[in-house]
């Protein structure tokens, strides 16, 4: 078997290689490992599980609660959430465990599931592995050590989570977004409800697009991957600026008054600055990843501000910045995690900090994000090719070697398989857009022939 665990849970698509079963013996296994790791003191453990709306979540919901209260475990569950909303609870309530049922901003067929350790933290590869080891050990025959009687777990529904988490935004706001016109995309997702409540209760005047989640249309046409509709939306409402989510509202992405993409580098930089000036940047530093812009790195090295870049995935930014004590990081996607108030990436503080900034400056998101200039930038996701295989082809190799000759010092080139979906990623920065697709193309081809 493959491992289960990509880079952010296991996913798939749901009732195929998602199933019932497996939610169920996943999370068995998990409240097991976690218990073994010492993770529960002496007490009867507790586990949050929330889910995003989609349709499938409701039968992987019962899947994942079936398991966990079978193992001992007592749940709270908190309905429909988003991922960091889960997370936070997790630590606030001294769970031992969360889990997020959600695939994020892929297709709504598709689906997964997240776990939290306690505090709510992703966890470590290690006991994302021994988790995956003793699932297959009892899949494949070992008995569960079971409880009975009032050994069992119990469940409830904690409905108060919702308030919980909307205070700890607004509690954590530098001040507040009065006169600010705010149009909010919730890509049909976890934060329909949290994040319009969120930007109301701090003060924005609040208009929302995708906000509507039915179980089907998440992620469909909306959100941080489909921004037409909010940019659109930004200009004909004569908003201040826009907010986009993805389908469990880790991500954040920013349109400005002009219907102009702001993207999670920028984003970066705004709030990079931002926490240096009231001296909350830690160390000076601020986390990127391998795919960030060249331009944020030459916009934070003309501010003063180190840059740390990491391996794609905002788990290695999170590694980084708690090994190292950094207070803010991210990746150009939206992932932007902001340490001293959120666990993981959290699209609706990231948005309220943005808004905050915009607000208390009484400069425009334009303004704020001219801080970097973008290089021209092509990502190309070729599918149906065996993605296990990008590091070891010596005829993907030449290729890349041949295009950053190409390129010299003007440019660079990052082809990686992606973690979430079943895509090879390429990526070509160039000074040049045309010079950059004319690269990418040539890449995504030889992606094919190599991999095809």
């Amino acid at each position: 078997m493959g491992r289960l665990f990509g880079t952010d849970g296991v996913r798939g698509v749901a009732n195929a290689d998602l199933t019932a079963e497996l939610a169920l013996g996943l999370s068995v296994a998990a409240a097991h490992v976690l218990a073994e790791a010492g993770t529960f003191e002496g007490h009867r453990p507790v586990a949050v599980v929330g889910r995003d709306p989609r349709a499938s979540g409701e039968f992987l919901e019962a899947a994942v609660v079936a398991g966990l209260a079978s193992a001992g475990v007592d749940v709270l569950r908190v309905g429909v959430l988003p991922t960091p909303a889960v997370a936070y609870l997790t630590g606030a309530l001294g769970a031992d465990l969360g889990v997020m049922l959600s695939a994020s901003h892929n297709p709504m067929p598709d689906n997964g599931i997240k776990f939290f350790a306690r505090g709510g933290h992703k966890l470590a590869d290690e006991l994302e592995d021994r988790i995956e080891s003793v699932y297959e050990e009892h899949r494949t025959g070992a008995p569960w050590d079971r409880p009975t009687g009032a050994g069992v777990g119990r469940v409830r529904e904690y409905d108060e989570g919702f308030d919980q988490y909307v205070a700890h935004l607004i509690a954590v706001l530098p001040n507040r977004l009065d006169g600010l016109k705010i149009v909010l995309d919730e890509a049909n997702g976890a934060a329909a409800r949290v994040s319009p409540e969120a930007f109301a209760r701090a003060g924005a005047e609040v208009v929302t697009i995708g906000a509507q989640p039915d179980g089907l249309n998440i992620n469909d046409g909306c959100g941080s991957t489909h921004l037409d509709l909010l940019k659109a939306a930004v200009i004909d409402h004569g908003a201040h600026l826009g907010i986009a989510h993805d389908g469990d509202a880790d991500r954040c992405l920013a349109v400005d008054h002009e219907g102009n993409e702001v993207d999670g580098d920028q984003i970066l930089a705004v709030l990079a600055v931002a926490l240096r000036e009231v001296d909350r940047l830690r160390k000076n530093t601020v986390v990127g990843t391998v795919m960030s812009n060249l331009g944020f790195k030459l916009a934070m090295e003309r501010e003063g501000v180190e840059l740390v870049q990491t391996a794609v995935g905002d788990r290695y930014v999170l590694e980084s910045m708690k090994e190292h004590g950094y207070a803010l990081g991210g990746e150009q996607s939206g992932h932007v995690i902001i340490l001293d108030h959120a666990t993981t990436g959290d699209g609706t503080l990231t948005g309220l900090m943005l808004a905050a900034r915009v607000a208390s400056t009484g400069r425009s998101l334009a303004e704020l994000a001219a801080v970097m200039e973008r290089l021209p930038q092509v990502l190309i996701n070729v599918r149906d090719v065996d993605k296990s295989r990008v590091e070891s082809s010596t005829e993907l190799s030449e290729a890349v070697a041949e295009a950053e000759t190409e390129l010299g010092g003007t440019g660079r080139v990052l082809l990686r398989s992606s973690g979430t979906e079943p895509v090879v990623r390429v990526m070509v920065e160039a000074a040049d857009i045309d010079h950059a697709r004319s690269v990418a193309g040539r890449l995504a081809d030889a992606v094919k022939s190599a991999l095809g």
